[in-house]
């Protein structure tokens, strides 16, 4: 049996004279394929178990499956020219040029010898833990770390004595409190804030330029601004120095209507504002179960579709887990699979159509008229979609990596639509700071052309309102 080796002379750099050795556990690199790039000057260790996870999940048209191949392709990249005792020792990360944060990446190619097993190894993730604590032993000047988004491994980890942690690249918050809801609201009136202000009319329009330390915090594009006294307005624009702001009439947004639909209260009208709004390309809206996030983006969606002929389809896909497995058991056709998991979509069609005389028949004439398309998300990738307004539900499911991957569709004149609850996540190893969907609003908070909302109460009725705060 060889011995494990890791460089010592070419993991070396101006930055750390003592790098860290991270593990990375097989969870890490399906949420982030691309994980490897991002330790900096640190050296990775991948272990053979690992390697053969990917190898036994890469298989399949699974979103995961995707993931894993990816993952597998950007170790080829590194590893790919590599001779084996090169993959072994380690060899220098390559990152984009001008990227210089060094960094070394090996692959643990041996056993751990029978008197340093600590767990039996019956069990993929005891082994990995059993080759941790291998390295621990063999190089006790290095700090080794495994990284990996399992709680109960980290909990193993604890108990065996190894240092571990979750991985936090992609986790641009500390505290979800800390998120961008979308709006900014003041007691009594804003303008007892304000000592100068420009305003003028610009395309009808009226149009406040004030200093931007008016705040005293920072402010992004697309915000609302309201007070108690009745002022609403949405920022469009900021610079170092100025906030240019549109003056909104409250009136008007609670009596703007999209396909029948009129907003219940003032969030659900903001709401409305960036969904009906063409320079808007993008709109997360957040917020409890019956907050009216489905039927708003559908009836906006409806709207500039049929109506305004502003978009040519609606393409609808939902990030459910089990979905991806599921779906292909289900007999039919690519659209007939994903009905059981697209009910919102029907639903919120007949709470659209209820007063109608018959109901069933406006559904039916909708979905006729509407060109209304459901999408598996494993069959969004490598696409584009032109002049298409995209929905994805269940949002909040996805991974930063995945919401990428689907955002990135959206071709020429398209607008996508993010609908997604932070308190009722069911992918593994997700939580509300690592979702994708609050990767996502961080990351676009001062896009111009997207804005996000957090729907406040619950609409639905009172009984779900009570259930929400109780349950």
């Amino acid at each position: 049996m060889s011995e494990v080796k890791l460089v010592k002379s070419s993991i070396d750099s101006s930055t750390s004279s003592n790098p860290v050795c991270y593990v990375l556990d097989t969870n890490v690199l399906i949420h982030d394929p691309t994980s490897i790039l991002n330790f900096d000057e640190h050296h990775v260790v991948i272990p053979i178990t690992v390697l053969e996870e990917l190898d036994s999940l890469k298989s399949g048209r699974q979103s995961i499956a995707a993931d894993c191949r990816q993952a597998i392709r950007e170790l080829d990249k590194q590893l790919g020219r590599a001779n084996p005792v090169e993959v072994e020792d380690g060899i220098q990360i390559q990152r984009c040029e001008g990227d210089e944060r060094g960094g070394v990446l090996s692959v643990l190619m041996t056993e751990t010898p029978e008197n340093l097993v600590m767990l039996p190894t019956h069990l993929n993730d005891n082994r990995i833990l059993n080759d941790v604590g291998f390295l621990k032993q063999q190089y006790p000047e290095r700090r080794v770390v495994l990284v990996t988004k399992d709680i109960n491994v980290r909990l193993k980890a604890r108990g065996c004595g190894i240092e571990s942690q979750d991985y936090h690249s992609d986790q641009l918050l500390s505290d979800i409190e800390q998120l961008n809801k979308g709006y900014l609201e003041f007691s009594g009136s804003f303008w007892d804030l304000v000592d100068d202000v420009e305003t003028a009319q610009e395309d009808g329009r009226t149009v406040h330029r004030l200093a931007k330390g008016v705040f005293g915090q920072e402010v992004y594009p697309n915000q609302f601004l309201f007070d108690e006294s009745g002022f609403v307005a949405r920022i469009l624009s900021t610079t170092a120095d100025e906030i240019t702001l549109l003056h909104l009439n409250a009136s008007h947004m609670m009596e703007t209507e999209a396909w029948g639909l009129k907003p219940r209260d003032l969030y659900q009208a903001m709401a409305l504002n960036l969904l009906l709004d063409p320079e808007v390309h993008l709109v997360n809206l957040t917020g409890s179960a019956g907050s009216g996030k489905t039927i708003l983006a559908l009836a906006a969606a409806i709207e500039q579709t049929v109506a305004n002929q502003l978009y040519r389809r609606i393409i609808v896909t939902r990030s459910t887990q089990g979905l991806d497995e599921d779906i292909g058991f289900l007999p039919g056709t690519e659209e007939e699979k994903m009905e059981p998991w697209l009910g919102a979509i029907t639903d919120n069609l007949e709470a659209l159509h209820w007063e109608d005389e018959n109901c069933s028949s406006s559904v039916e004439y909708v979905l006729n008229k509407v060109p209304l398309m459901f999408k598996s998300l494993n069959y969004i990738r490598g696409r584009s979609f032109q002049s298409s307004l995209i929905i994805i539900d269940e949002s909040q499911n996805l991974t930063p990596h995945q919401i990428k991957t689907i955002v990135t569709r959206a071709g020429n004149g398209s607008k996508v639509i993010c609908l997604g609850n932070l308190a009722q996540i069911d992918t593994p190893y997700l939580t509300p700071i690592s979702s994708g969907l609050t990767y996502l609003t961080e990351r676009f908070k001062n896009f111009e052309q997207g804005g996000n909302i957090l729907l406040q109460g619950v609409p639905r009725s009172v009984l779900a309102a009570f259930a929400e705060e109780n349950l």
